[in-house]
């Protein structure tokens, strides 16, 4: 079973240093930069601080908390919860005075004013970013995409998007704002706001970027801009045309070879009147796409190496696609930068991978269900109903669906990758009822007895189960087909 928690960060900012910046010194009080505190939904200290208690000494809590813990291993001596509209948002987190005193009263009623103020932009920042950023990838036959966001602070600056444009074309969006916090969240939300409004009309990718940038250079924060890459790509094709405004380039890899799309262009509300190279590349079955920001490449492990865009672009050339290829990704930057590492800038990466198409394969159906209780019968028969062609007897296609539920289920209960499924044991009745032998693994060999093979592929973070069932028992694996 999953754990659900809250993640909380050092979240003041410039938005809550301009609160107050006479009174800024006078506290005298490092703000910690302290690693992300997990506080779990039955936590007592979640109560305690949504209790509009103010500022709270981390020493004189009397609370069996994990988090408090977490939080006095960190060196925290002072606590101000961000509270919003009843909500507990994040924690500025407080180490000792450079005086050595405590905290008086004056600095505590200080700080909460400064909280108070924080709070509401936290908040709102939070609210853009979570409205502005797609709640799911499209779904195109042939096609497999998939999308990874992780930010860096409470408020990133990354973004990125998927446009629907006419003639059935799609637009591809990923974009970093300089800074967090408001003032990033309001630039993305604008930025992406123009992107959605010209990319139907002007269509060339050249010309959206333009346009926006022309937008954003009259009302964009000085010293802020944003970097761009936009690809309009034809499904049915795989032909695609991009324009870069800045941005990281993308990586595509055919078989094992890895090339950079190059196009060149300032970034979006630098400078006014500028316009951008227009390049064209097609997408081949079996091309995979990869666009990035630089969270991942501009890592640094605990002696400051960066990982860098070579060791990102060959990890490129040697991993799968989709979730595979991501999962892939932040495991080698996990083991890169250890385990006390904490996150410096955004994280984007979103894969587009076109199918190979060889040997007569072809895609039936892509879809995705959410991982609840029940929802095994709804993905059974929405394969049963794509599969239906294929022309399988009764008795395996009722054989497919028993092993795709099955499959579903475990994946419904699945606590996810970083181990390998052990091979399963012959079940045994007896020995179960015996408590000699657990059931565990029954669904598996249930799966492995019921389609001609199954091929398990595990990550760090997902295990991939692949259902292969010959068209023709005579032939072999190489000619059947995969569900």
């Amino acid at each position: 079973m999953m754990t659900l928690t809250r993640t909380f960060r050092r979240v003041i900012g410039r938005e809550a240093e301009a609160a107050a910046p006479a009174k800024r010194a006078e506290t005298r009080a490092p703000v910690l930069e302290t690693p992300p505190i997990d506080i779990a939904p039955n936590d007592p200290i979640l109560a305690y601080f949504t209790a509009g208690s103010g500022a709270v000494a981390i020493d004189d809590l009397q609370l069996d908390s994990t988090a408090v813990r977490a939080l006095r291993a960190a060196g925290v001596k002072l606590v101000v919860p961000l509270i919003s509209q009843g909500e507990l948002i994040g924690l500025l987190n407080l180490g000792r005075r450079l005086s050595e005193q405590d905290y008086s009263t004056d600095d505590r009623r200080l700080l909460e004013k400064l909280a108070a103020q924080a709070s509401p932009a936290v908040r709102v920042a939070q609210l853009i970013q979570q409205q502005f950023l797609p709640k799911s990838v499209p779904n195109l036959p042939g096609w497999q995409v998939a999308a990874f966001y992780r930010a860096a602070a409470q408020v990133g600056g990354d973004f990125y998007d998927f446009i629907e444009l006419p003639d059935d074309k799609l637009g591809l969006v990923v974009g970093d704002v300089t800074g967090h916090g408001v003032p990033a969240a309001l630039v993305m939300a604008t930025t992406r706001s123009v992107l959605r409004s010209e990319a139907p009309r002007l269509v060339a990718p050249s010309k959206v970027l333009e346009r926006v940038n022309d937008f954003l250079n009259n009302d964009i924060p000085q010293n802020m801009f944003v970097t761009c890459l936009y690809a309009v790509l034809d499904p049915a094709t795989g032909a695609m045309r991009y324009a870069n405004a800045g941005h990281d380039l993308p990586f595509v890899r055919r078989g094992h070879d890895v090339t950079e799309l190059r196009a060149t262009g300032m970034p979006l509300g630098a400078m006014p009147g500028m316009q951008y190279e227009e390049k064209e590349a097609t997408l081949a079955p079996g091309d995979v796409l990869l666009l990035h920001s630089d969270g991942v490449a501009e890592a640094h492990d605990a002696g400051h190496q960066m990982f860098g865009f070579p060791r990102m672009r060959k990890l490129f050339g040697d991993l799968g696609s989709g979730h595979e290829l991501i999962d892939g990704l932040l495991e080698s930057l996990h083991d890169f930068t250890g385990p006390t590492w904490e996150q410096e800038d955004d994280i984007t990466l979103v894969t587009l991978s076109r199918s190979a198409g060889l040997g007569g394969e072809r895609v039936l159906t892509e879809f995705e269900e959410p991982s609840a209780p029940g929802n095994e019968r709804r993905i059974m028969d929405r394969v049963a109903a794509a599969t239906t062609e294929l022309g399988l007897d009764k008795k395996r296609f009722e054989r497919l669906k028993t092993a795709v539920s099955e499959a579903a289920m475990n994946a419904i209960v699945d606590n996810g990758g970083g181990r390998d499924i052990p091979e399963p044991e012959t079940p045994d009745l007896e020995a179960k009822l015996e408590g000699r032998q657990k059931p565990r693994g029954w669904g598996l060999f249930l799966m492995r007895n019921m389609v001609d093979d199954v091929r398990i592929h595990t990550t760090n973070m997902h295990h991939s189960i692949e259902l292969v069932m010959k068209l023709d028992a005579t032939k072999g694996a190489d000619d059947g087909h995969s569900a």
